[in-house]
Formats: C-alpha cells, sequence, structure tokens
C-alpha cells in the first residue's frame, strides 16, 4: 500500500513533532518532580549506578559474581519499590510515565525495515486530508439520498432512476467496503449533476480509511500536473506525477472537461495503459458517451475505458433540484 512521498513526508513530521512533544513533557514532569521530592533524583542516581554495578558483575567468574549480582538487584527492587511510593503519594497516575510516544517503535516510525503502524495510521490520516481537500467536501454513503431521483418507469431504461442508482450505490459501496489491489475498476457514464463525484469521493474515503493509498483528482488538475512533470520537470513535479502511478486507487474525476490536445491524448492512453498493465484499479467519471470519447480522445482509449465496469447515472441534475427548493 504505498503512500506518495508528500504524505508520507507528512506524517513522519507529524510522528517527529509527538515524539519531541512526548520527551519534553517527560523532561518538565521529571524536573518538577525533582523539585518537590528531591529524593526522587537521589534514587535516579542510584539506580543508575546500580545498573553499572550488574554490568560489572557479569564480568565476574563464580560466586564473586553471582553474590554481587544478587545484592545489586536486591537493592535495585528496593529503590524501584521506593520510588514508585513516592510518586504515588506525590504525583497523579502516570505524571512520572517515560514510556515512548509508541512501544513498538519508540517514535522512529519504523520496526527495522517495516513501517510501524503508528506511522502508518498517520499517512492514512494525512492521506483523507488530502482528499478532503480535492473533494470538497465530507461526502459518505450515508448522505447519499436516493429521493432526488425519479421513481416513475424511464421507457429508456425499463427501469425508474431511482431502481437504477439504488443500484450503482449498492455497486459502489460494495466496491469501497471490499477494495482490494486486485479489485477491478468502475467507469461512471451520466450527465451533470447526477452524484458521479459524490459516489466517486465516498468511495475514496471508504478506501482511504481502510488503509490504502488513494488519489482523487480532477482531470484538469491531474494533466496540469503531468503537462508540469513533463515540460517543466522538478523533484516535487515528477513526484506529483510518480503518485498517479503508484497508488492503489487512482480516482479520475469529470473526464472530459479538461482542454483537450495530443499531449492529454497521450497522458491518458499511457495512464490507462501503465495501469491496466500493473492490475492496478481506477475510478474514471465523465458526462462523455462512448462515441464521444472515441471523437474527443481516440478508439483506443474509449476501449480501455469501456472495459472497466460500467454504471450508468440518470435522472434529473440534482444541484438544479437544490436551488429550485427540492
Amino acid at each position: 500500500m504505498p503512500y506518495s512521498a508528500e504524505v508520507v513526508r507528512r506524517a513522519r513530521a507529524r510522528l517527529a513533532q509527538a515524539k519531541e512533544d512526548r520527551e519534553s513533557e517527560n523532561r518538565q514532569h521529571l524536573a518538577e518532580a525533582y523539585a518537590r521530592v528531591p529524593r526522587l533524583k537521589e534514587i535516579d542516581i542510584q539506580l543508575r549506578r546500580t545498573m553499572a554495578q550488574a554490568a560489572q558483575a557479569a564480568f565476574l567468574q563464580g560466586s564473586d559474581g553471582r553474590e554481587l549480582m544478587e545484592k545489586v538487584r536486591e537493592e535495585n527492587l528496593a529503590l524501584q519499590r521506593e520510588r514508585a511510593r513516592l510518586a504515588a503519594e506525590n504525583f497523579e497516575e502516570g505524571y512520572l510515565d517515560d514510556s515512548p510516544i509508541c512501544a513498538s517503535c519508540g517514535g522512529s516510525g519504523y520496526v527495522g525495515s517495516t513501517m510501524c503502524e503508528c506511522l502508518r495510521e498517520l499517512c492514512r490520516q494525512e492521506q483523507k486530508k488530502e482528499i478532503s481537500i480535492l473533494a470538497g467536501g465530507k461526502e459518505t454513503f450515508s448522505q447519499f439520498r436516493l429521493d432526488y431521483y425519479p421513481d416513475r418507469i424511464d421507457p429508456k431504461y425499463g427501469a425508474s432512476p431511482r431502481t437504477i442508482m439504488e443500484r450503482n450505490f449498492q455497486n459502489c459501496r460494495r466496491y469501497a467496503a471490499t477494495f482490494a489491489p486486485s479489485s477491478g475498476s468502475l467507469l461512471f457514464v451520466g450527465g451533470t449533476g447526477l452524484g458521479k463525484t459524490f459516489l466517486s469521493a465516498c468511495i475514496a474515503r471508504t478506501v482511504a480509511d481502510r488503509g490504502y493509498s488513494v488519489v482523487y483528482e480532477t482531470a484538469s488538475h491531474l494533466f496540469g500536473k503531468l503537462e508540469k512533470a513533463r515540460f517543466s520537470p522538478s523533484e516535487e513535479s515528477r513526484r506529483e506525477a510518480d503518485k498517479f502511478s503508484d497508488c492503489d486507487l487512482l480516482i479520475l474525476d469529470d473526464l472530459g472537461t479538461e482542454m483537450p490536445g495530443q499531449f492529454v491524448t497521450a497522458a491518458l492512453y499511457n495512464l490507462l495503459n501503465d495501469r491496466i498493465l500493473d492490475n492496478k484499479p481506477m475510478v474514471v467519471s465523465t458526462n462523455l458517451n462512448v462515441d464521444e470519447m472515441a471523437r474527443r480522445y481516440s478508439a483506443q482509449i474509449a476501449s480501455r475505458l469501456h472495459s472497466f465496469q460500467r454504471l450508468t447515472f440518470v435522472g434529473e441534475d440534482i444541484r438544479a433540484l437544490k436551488n429550485r427548493g427540492y
């Protein structure tokens, strides 16, 4: 589940700050404790001395070493008991707890070469924050309203828009809840204001919340970033471009609203082809039909997009309905 370099950078910065804050708080508490109960400082000095004596005893042979080790052990335990008693009598529980911010990694973020769960959770949070900014809201499946879709039969589809959209909604929710890197791709097709962006954002948040790396971009922003990486290369622009191919799930919203051109067509073909060959899922939403996609881009691009599971969005423009007070 590779997160983008920027997401990991922000998560590591948060973990480092949290570690520093914890250590600073521990030092402050210890200084205040020493000032209030001077005996605690004496005990800590004696405890460090017993640790040095224990290390020395380990090198002694025979009964002398065993006797010294036992004496040091008893002294150490007595000091620990006295310290615990003084802490309980003078401070609230946990005040002198100097445990690291994470018991598994100590706050480094890694156990060996494996990312620790504490850092992974921060990556998830940073990714969800990024998705919220890009999607422009906090859409969830529970907020989706089927009552905006007409319940009367549409002869064109042989079913009501509400029935069709309920099926789409269930498909999207199931896709997000069971997402895996081997999941297939989805293509949302339909007019404006029918819920394509809303359900795309719901999928993004649910999949990200389950720990997968998700990139959500509108078509105009995505192609702008790819163009910048191509013609104005920098480390930052390359990182931006790489995340589109590296992420577990790429959500491309509003395909067809970007400025057309040869670069866009070539970039879209390469993006689709690379992710299909790598078996990496996508969710693409567009207002274009099959013929329009073939004319705007190419027959090869239209063919690749229509190998995705297609969900047709129908009904009336929900934005217009809301403006009319529905």
